[in-house]
């Protein structure tokens, strides 16, 4: 095998990888032989429910926690014993912990301070920070006196004073309203667009993750169940634990007849998918906006309207049909009691294959 030139080396590997990380609190494992790698320049969100391993996978990136086994690396070399404050990271914590007792100006030196740095810079590194995050002329007011979105703002703009190559925000937005939480999301989209820094993001939030992310990694019992775009997490879910998180799912027992022709609730869809064999039973996910609802007899399978309820945008309704309630969106109302027909374009019918045992169910299902 030839060689390859190291310039060529140093763009193909990753900025960080976890390899093999295990971590357990009082004999219960978090997290079991987690590997991750993340590139230059990503913005990469963990995804899962609480418990799931995904806060204690950046503690351990930020040096906060030692893993039991396993090793962080970054850009090639071992980081995994060294101590935050010698890491090429900064992290933003839910709770901001700004310094009630120092001005803005002073919360935003303060790492600057402990490096060392000239006032003439500091000054300017200051300035620069707050216009990155929209507040200009802030530098002498009080912590009490900002709203929750200004004092994140402040938190982001401590952090990245310090020129880290890689920023963790441990659920950062998680205790704002919600207006302000879909402002903070497009501010952290813009701010890392213009610092060109990898941004590393934990949230149990699926709209978050959806909205921000470059790759989102949906975890769960300490695995990584999938991981990929907003749109492949979104569009093709592996398993049902990815399809009944992120979003609303009809996650329904299904009979793969024959490639391109599954059975639901004893009515024949076709489908694109190819591969699970003959009279196969599988996983069957369809999205509630992708039910196309008709008068009886128009689609595949006719069923009943048993709950309506509008919900800004859409009406969202629970329909019995084949013996299975499914959940349904559209812009147009069906009152309840209504007959109803249903049909899914092939396209909209994601397969998947049952898993046979808990351990396969909760096991990562890597790319």
């Amino acid at each position: 095998m030839g060689k390859y030139p190291a310039e060529f080396l140093k763009i193909k590997m990753p900025l960080i990888e976890l390899i093999d990380i295990s971590k357990s609190y009082d004999g219960e494992t978090v997290l079991d032989e987690f590997n991750l790698k993340i590139k230059e320049n990503e913005f990469i969100t963990l995804l899962g429910p609480s418990g799931c391993g995904k806060t204690t996978t950046l503690r351990i990136l930020g040096g906060f926690v030692t893993p039991d086994t396993g090793k962080v690396i970054y850009q090639g070399k071992d980081i995994t014993n060294l101590a935050p404050n010698k890491r090429p990271l900064n992290t933003v914590f839910q709770k901001y912990a700004l310094f009630p007792n120092m001005n803005i100006a002073e919360n935003i030196a303060f790492g600057l301070k402990i490096s060392g740095k000239s006032k003439e810079y500091i000054d300017d590194k200051i300035k620069y920070a707050l216009k990155l995050v929209n507040l200009n002329g802030y530098e002498k007011r009080s912590v009490d006196s900002l709203s929750g979105g200004q004092q994140q703002r402040i938190a982001i703009a401590r952090a990245i004073v310090n020129e880290p190559k890689v920023l963790l925000l441990d659920e950062p937005l998680g205790a704002l309203d919600l207006k302000l939480r879909q402002e903070m999301q497009y501010e952290l989209i813009r701010l890392k667009k213009e610092l060109g820094i990898t941004f590393l993001y934990v949230t149990h939030d699926q709209e978050e993750a959806l909205t921000m992310s470059d790759k989102v990694v949906v975890m769960n019992q300490g695995y990584i169940q999938q991981m990929g775009t907003p749109e492949q997490i979104y569009n093709e879910p592996e398993n049902a634990f990815v399809a009944d998180f992120i979003g609303d799912s009809n996650i329904i027992d299904g009979v793969m007849m024959e490639d391109r022709v599954v059975k639901i609730c004893n009515h024949i869809f076709p489908c694109i998918d190819e591969g699970f064999g003959r009279n196969k039973p599988v996983d069957v996910v369809i999205r509630p906006e992708d039910i196309i609802i008709g008068k009886p007899g128009e689609g595949t399978i006719d069923g009943v309207v048993t709950s309506n309820v509008f919900i800004g945008v859409h009406y969202e309704m629970c329909i019995q049909a084949g013996g299975f309630e499914w959940l349904a969106q559209n812009t147009t109302s069906y009152p309840v009691g209504t007959h109803v027909s249903m049909r899914v374009v092939p396209d909209n019918i994601q397969i998947m294959n049952k898993p046979q045992s808990e351990d396969e169910e909760a096991m990562a299902l890597d790319e």
